[in-house]
């Protein structure tokens, strides 16, 4: 019953938002409202921005588009500031086709089709909400009958401006229902859908021999002929293509450069003048955004033809790269995972995390830096902090290629091993090794992948499945060392005492003598080693620390072990390096002991209940890091 009762106050809403009334009305209500009277690429550009802007590292991340699309912040900043932006602001960019170029599965019709959401969303609204004549099937603007030379009136008293003409059939519905009585008009409130045809277009090229032009234009409606005595008279013409329908908002061209041309030459007129020709009319006014997409092959083929420089000058391409972040990429997969039926298949930490890894390795070019190697670049990229590098590295190292992104593989081969793995195995849980052993018996399936090609992503496999090793090494060492808390504490207490003892140049105390003795530089080393620090960074390392317990004893509050990332990480592999042994018996064993039993049962069950896996996986992880270790 809760379900009837939403669509019951979806229904009732709906009503709400109904409104309706005469074109003096209409003008009523923009005195109160002007925004009403917005273009389709103003409308578009206020939609994105009133779901929120975010400034991180100098850089705007718009909120609208943060839930579908991931990693991709740069190129959706500069859709919206440079095409966005200025076409709202009626500058002559409004006047291009906006095409989106980028390799396959890469978010270009998922951009658009969020485009498409939106506006039936944000029409529903009072910051979007848009009115039509009633009656026209091309929802025309009212304001379209405002006669020309009243127009600059119009603009002094509104400051609205008004760019169009009345269409041929308003115009003799204008005559014919209102006896030139502009101001009885009737105007209604329309709310977008793609679904309806209304504000929203979709063309999709076909064969050019069966395709119609009139899926574009309209056609003449023969069984009305005999009724009106012509072809010309606007009430035998079926105003529904998707160019008519498309009016006030935003008309859709799938793989555009794909069209046959006697479909992309009405492009011409409509993006620079504002109008298309359709049947035995005078040019029809219409104000929509259009947006293609396209792969980068199809672009420089049809740039390659002198034939197309005319419709060429009349685009703007906007490059939608692949993502290059490892933890953007995560997110698209746990997306992609979620809207399948695999959604509950326990996936053990770090698997997606590892598969992106791998495919973001294969979309990144080598830096011309010597100094920087992929999985640096990885990293940085990323937004880890990798010793020697800065902000200042990671914006040269994006400068040096343009087309960066353009290539390798993408998310959809990576959720298609993932889901090959859970069906092929038919099991409820899977690691990142059934990944990483998917993904490399894909590569032979792949058509697209050249031998040479293979090898080096057979490479990038094989840093991924070390990377692992790593985390896998990690995530273990973790929970023993939690099992020795007391142990890290002791040894972090010892660590800070020679610390101290070190930059205020004093001496220890022997415990156990009473005699003074200088502060341990092999213990200090043998941890600070553990995160790369070096010999000569070393006395900045233990200052820092210092000034850290200093601005906590401030505050009221205690240093510990946890308080300072990289401190707590030296600790973390220290001790870790110390239990290695026991690590290594206690997860190899064949038959362990009750102890061994014991610490193995508490390791599992902290595995699950505070890292995320399941019995199986943790399982598995303490089996593969003894194997590690016994190596």
């Amino acid at each position: 019953m809760d379900i009837l009762k939403k669509i019951e106050q979806y229904r009732f809403q709906e009503e709400s938002l109904k409104w309706e009334g005469t074109f003096a009305d209409y003008l009523q209500l923009l005195k109160e409202k002007p925004w009403v009277a917005q273009s389709a690429h103003s409308r578009i550009y206020n939609m994105i921005k009133d779901a929120g802007v975010e400034t991180v590292n100098d850089r705007n991340i718009y909120q609208f588009f943060s839930h579908q699309l991931f990693g991709l912040e740069e190129a959706l900043e500069k859709l919206v500031e440079e095409y966005f932006h200025p076409s709202a602001k009626r500058l002559d960019v409004r006047k291009r086709i906006l095409l989106l170029m980028g390799p396959v599965s890469g978010g270009k019709s998922t951009l658009v089709t969020m485009l498409k959401r939106g506006l039936e969303a944000y029409t529903r609204t009072d910051n979007g909400a848009v009115y039509a004549i009633k009656g026209c099937p091309m929802h025309e603007d009212p304001l379209h009958l405002i006669p020309l030379h009243l127009r600059d009136d119009f603009f002094e008293e509104y400051g609205i401006r008004i760019e169009g003409n009345l269409s041929p059939l308003n115009t003799m519905r204008l005559e014919e229902e209102y006896g030139g009585r502009l101001e009885d008009v009737l105007v209604e409130r329309i709310f977008f859908s793609e679904d309806k045809r209304v504000g929203i277009g979709t063309f999709s090229p076909s064969d050019p021999k069966s395709q119609d032009i009139a899926d574009l234009t309209g056609s003449i409606d023969f069984s009305t002929i005999a009724e009106y005595g012509s072809e010309s008279d606007p009430r035998a013409y079926r105003f529904d293509g998707e160019l008519n329908k498309a009016n006030r908002g935003l008309m859709e061209f799938q793989e555009m450069l794909k069209c046959d041309e006697k479909f992309l030459w009405h492009l011409l007129s409509l993006t620079q003048e504002g109008n298309f020709k359709a049947g035995r009319f005078a040019l029809i006014s219409a104000d929509e955004l259009i947006v293609a997409h396209t792969n980068e092959t199809e672009y420089r083929s049809f740039i390659s033809n002198k034939k197309n420089e005319a419709l060429h000058s009349r685009i703007i391409v906007m490059p939608v790269p692949y993502n290059l972040k490892v933890s953007q990429e995560e997110r698209i997969y746990e997306k992609m995972i979620k809207e399948s039926d695999v959604a509950d298949v326990h996936i053990a930490p770090h698997t997606l995390k590892v598969a992106a890894m791998f495919t973001i390795l294969t979309r990144l070019k080598d830096s011309k830096r010597g100094d920087v190697d992929l999985l640096k670049k990885m990293r940085l990229y990323d937004g880890e902090s990798v010793e020697g590098y800065n902000m200042a590295d990671v914006n040269e190292m994006k400068k040096e290629f343009q087309e960066e992104g353009m290539s390798g593989i993408d998310p959809r081969y990576v959720i298609n091993r993932i889901s090959s793995t859970i069906i092929r195995k038919g099991i409820t849980s899977i690691n990142a090794l059934d990944v990483l052993r998917s993904l490399k018996e894909g590569l032979d399936q792949h058509p697209s992948i050249t031998q040479e090609l293979r090898e080096k992503y057979l490479n990038f496999i094989s840093l991924a499945r070390k990377e692992y090793d790593e985390i896998a090494k990690k995530e273990v060492q973790k929970v023993f060392v939690y099992s020795y808390e007391e142990s890290a504490k002791t040894l972090m207490d010892n660590y800070l005492d020679n610390v101290e003892s070190f930059c205020n140049k004093t001496k220890l105390r022997d415990p156990l003598t009473g005699e003074e003795i200088n502060p341990d530089e092999k213990l200090m080393r043998s941890i600070e080693e553990q995160i790369g620090i070096s010999e000569n960074a070393k006395k900045a390392f233990r200052e820092e620390i210092l000034i850290r317990i200093s601005a906590l004893a401030r505050k009221g509050k205690k240093f510990d072990y946890r308080s300072h990332a990289r401190l707590r990480e030296a600790i973390q592999k220290k001790l870790f390096a110390d239990l290695k042994d026991v690590v290594k018996i206690t997860t190899s064993a064949k038959t362990p002991d009750e102890q061994q039993l014991k610490k193995i049962n508490e390791v599992v069950a902290r595995l699950i209940d505070e890292h995320g896996y399941n019995s199986t996986s943790a399982n598995d992880l303490l089996r593969y890091v003894g194997s590690l270790l016994n190596r």
